[in-house]
């Protein structure tokens, strides 16, 4: 189980970009296609931005055609959590950093084999730690 990260809203604040807090910290979505990592194709771990939990592989990224970098599973023990998402009219999975609550994104299930599951995930949410060459 990840260590829980329990920090003020000054201290995310401080540490965060405007767009990482307005993602992470207050569930907001940043537009489709303007994420650094939705087309970032190098090797390596994505975490999470606000407490670097490990969270999703390279290996498991995929080309959803959304604008988002999308994953077809998260990292094997990472902190990932799901809790279901009412706004905006809709009904959804939304998909949170257990570790620190951040939001991350959303999940859903039209994702290719071999789960059928595409974690939707704001590059705003994530740093990417490339593989070293």
């Amino acid at each position: 189980m990840a260590k829980k990260v329990d920090k003020t809203e000054a201290e995310w604040r401080a540490q965060l970009s405007h767009e990482q807090y307005a993602v992470a910290r207050e569930g907001g979505t940043e537009r489709a296609f303007t994420g650094a990592y939705w087309d970032e194709k190098a090797g390596g771990v994505y975490r999470c931005v606000c407490c670097a939990a490990e969270l999703f592989a390279s290996s498991d990224k995929y080309d959803s055609g959304t604008g988002w970098p999308s994953f077809y599973q998260h990292v094997e023990g990472a902190p990932v959590a799901t809790v279901v998402d009412h706004s905006h009219g809709m009904q959804r999975t939304e998909v949170t950093c257990d570790a620190c609550s951040a939001h991350l994104g959303h999940v859903f299930e039209d994702g290719p084999a071999p789960t059928g599951l595409r974690y939707c995930i704001n590059s705003a949410s994530l740093s990417f730690e490339r593989d070293e060459e």
